[in-house]
């Protein structure tokens, strides 16, 4: 295993505070609609880049020189995140995206002071497209989200403040995109709460992670069929993937329809405006898919389309009154 719960544990005192100590509670109105079970939820939506990957991109660029140029792909958040810091730690930043980035994302990433590259159709094509820019240009480190251990090990300081002085919880329910949230997570909790199932959640337009986990292997799916796509992976990195076999217990699969419902729930019960990646794990729990009557789970991503925007107004409209 390259993950190292000692370092995880050393990247408390590393990361920007701003990205720390997230709120995570019990609502009683969430609560109450999904059954009565007591359902934690951590906020990794509290920060500036609106998601966890402000943990592992701040430690990341923490173990490079200061001045040196960075390059990633992302459809929209770790983008954000690594421009976020790579400002804050003075390291010049180019995001390739797929051309369908989130507008907004795009928006924020220039923001924060990254160069932006649209290169292709998807997340494949702007891949490749920063692997080869970062080769061509020998003096800047190329990012892959969910490949380099730091990333995954910032992101483990969520589980650091999962189990300070919290009671023991049935399960960690995660989104699972490049893999770098569970496996931090998970590294942690598997060594201080290791009766706590770690159970990642891919939907079902991209059951990419859970497909690699049924052949042992990294394997991509034909196609990917999603509104998430903060978590819409074709194909899993091979180091992600061995990963979550030594880490994870189990990945669940969950509808469009039951991810749109989650973030109505979160809309009217938390008011949070989640996109849909980081309504899944929450989505999971809400359908019934993880047993245990005390899980927690982390809602991170709080960047959707307009256009997501406007159809989670309307179902809230037309909802019955909750009460």
């Amino acid at each position: 295993m390259d993950l190292d719960v000692a370092r995880i544990e050393q990247a408390v005192q590393v990361i920007d505070p701003v990205f720390r100590n997230t709120p995570q509670y019990l609502d009683e109105q969430l609560c109450r609609a999904l059954g009565g079970r007591a359902v934690t939820v951590k906020l990794e939506t509290a920060n500036p880049v609106r998601s966890f990957k402000g943990r592992g991109a701040d430690l990341m660029l923490s173990t490079l020189a200061p001045g040196t140029p960075v390059v990633c792909a992302s459809s929209g958040n770790f983008g954000q995140a690594v421009a976020y810091a790579g400002r804050a730690r003075g390291m010049p930043v180019e995001v390739f995206v797929p051309e369908t980035v989130n507008p907004a994302k795009r928006a924020r990433m220039e923001t924060f002071g990254a160069r932006v590259v649209a290169a292709g159709p998807d997340g494949s094509a702007a891949r490749k497209a920063a692997a080869a820019h970062a080769e061509r240009h020998p003096d800047r480190v190329y990012l892959q989200d969910g490949l380099q251990p730091a990333i995954a090990e910032g992101a483990g300081t969520i589980g650091v403040e999962l189990t300070h002085g919290a009671p023991a919880f049935d399960a960690v329910v995660l989104p699972v995109g490049d893999g770098a949230l569970i496996n931090g997570v998970a590294c942690w909790m598997k060594e201080h709460a290791p009766g706590t199932r770690i159970v990642g959640v891919n939907p079902e337009g991209a059951p990419s992670m859970l497909e690699s986990l049924r052949a042992g292997r990294a394997v991509g799916v034909e196609r990917v069929r999603t509104f998430a796509d903060g978590i819409a992976v074709r194909t899993p990195l091979e180091a992600s993937v061995r990963r979550v076999r030594a880490l994870v217990d189990e990945i669940v699969l969950v509808s469009e329809e039951a991810i749109a419902a989650a973030m109505e729930l979160a809309a009217r019960t938390l008011g949070i405006l989640l996109e849909p990646a980081g309504a899944a794990g929450l989505a999971a729990i809400a359908e019934g898919a993880v047993d245990g009557d005390r899980p927690a789970t982390v809602l991170t991503g709080a960047n959707p389309r307009p256009e997501q925007v406007r159809e989670l107004a309307a179902r809230l409209r037309n909802a019955p009154d909750a009460e």
